[in-house]
């Protein structure tokens, strides 16, 4: 059975490149007038020539993501239950290398966690966890998942790399979505960003989101940390991955989030940062290829930024968030968490914020048919 990492091979840097450079204002609007896009359309439509059209391409995306999805926003919240890492990605807080307290939350704390959440009005929550095996184990997550469960309408992974049969025993603790950052889909690039760890595996990780569905996960989000890699070479990657998942697993909903990297704990300096405008074109050019597709910003964005991008895209966000390990029912360590967030919007907060564009907070849009 073809990999994605195999797919992937017939679109090389080079052709991506070149596609981008050669794209005409005139490929741009004729894009547009498409009801489906191929792979080649997307580039268009992330390539320089289209700069210029980002109005018609908001109009275009706004036109779909309300066909599809309506005025309604799903919201999660994420829960980091441990920060121990065995990995040295150099853009990341939870380096091995950082000096920093760490916290490994027991399934009692992370329990209690996920109860005051819960009590916040949450339905949809996103465990994650560093990368150490030894501590934060497959059955450790199960646990934690299968002790949670009878709270939440969803629960979802953001997690390292698990084998299918991995994947099968968070299902059948009552896990249901996984997301998957490639980080980047330049493997020379990736190796570089990940020296050391289990991490360092490029194609392990990139097979991962098609293990899951073999796995039995229902929901698959994927990404790239946009600023790693050139805009297009990567935006139109993370594309390219979701239409492949798409086909090959058609009753697997999945979708695209769309962070950019952010101030962490050490120092990483950004080579190909991601200014508003390539945001806009990523996510719009994003929805006109995949108009089905969830999108997902975080909180990594400003409150302005995503309710602006709200009507021309995205369909969930987090709200109440802290990248932290604790502090929410257990102790603080005062850990800096694994990145800086700039949107502290709490529930009621962003519910609030989305009724004054005119736009409906979904706290509950998934019911578990085995727990019905």
């Amino acid at each position: 059975m073809e990999t994605f990492q195999e797919y992937l091979q017939a679109w090389p840097s080079a052709r991506r490149a070149e596609g981008a450079a050669r794209a005409t204002e005139a490929d741009v609007l004729a894009v547009l007038q498409k009801e489906i896009l191929q792979p080649a359309d997307l580039l268009t439509l992330l390539s320089p020539a289209a700069a210029p059209h980002l109005e018609a391409m908001a109009r275009r995306a706004r036109e779909l993501t309300l066909r599809f999805f309506g005025k309604a926003v799903n919201i999660f919240t994420p829960l980091y239950i441990s920060d121990v890492c065995t990995n040295q990605c150099r853009y990341c807080g939870f380096n091995a290398k950082n000096k920093q307290p760490r916290r490994h939350l027991s399934i009692d704390e992370a329990a209690a966690e996920a109860d005051v959440i819960a009590d916040k009005g949450f339905q949809h929550i996103l465990l994650l966890t560093g990368d150490a095996r030894h501590l934060s184990s497959p059955q450790y997550i199960a646990d934690a998942a299968r002790r949670i469960k009878p709270r939440f309408a969803s629960v979802g992974v953001e997690v390292y790399s698990l084998t299918t049969e991995e994947y099968e025993l968070l299902v059948n603790a009552g896990v249901d979505s996984m997301t998957m950052f490639q980080e980047t889909y330049n493997p020379e690039l990736y190796a570089w960003l990940h020296p050391v760890g289990p991490k360092h595996d490029y194609g392990f990780r990139l097979n991962a989101p098609q293990r899951a569905a073999e796995g039995g996960i229902r929901s698959i989000g994927v990404g790239a940390l946009l600023g790693l890699e050139s805009f297009e070479q990567d935006a139109f990657a993370t594309g390219l991955h979701a239409w492949w998942l798409q086909r090959r697993y058609p009753g697997v909903d999945v979708s695209v989030s769309i962070p950019r990297i952010c101030p962490h704990e050490g120092n990483f300096d950004v080579q190909h940062a991601v200014d508003d405008r390539h945001l806009v074109q990523y996510v719009t050019a994003m929805r006109c290829f995949l108009p089905r597709a969830g999108i997902t910003c975080s909180s990594r964005e400003s409150a302005f930024m995503r309710d602006h991008l709200v009507p021309i895209g995205v369909t969930r966000v987090s709200a109440g968030v802290s990248t932290a390990v604790g502090g929410r029912a257990t102790e603080d360590l005062h850990n800096p968490g694994q990145f800086e967030i700039t949107d502290r919007r709490s529930l009621e907060e962003m519910a609030a914020s989305l009724a004054g564009i005119g736009y409906q907070a979904v706290l509950k849009d998934w019911e578990d048919p085995v727990a019905v």
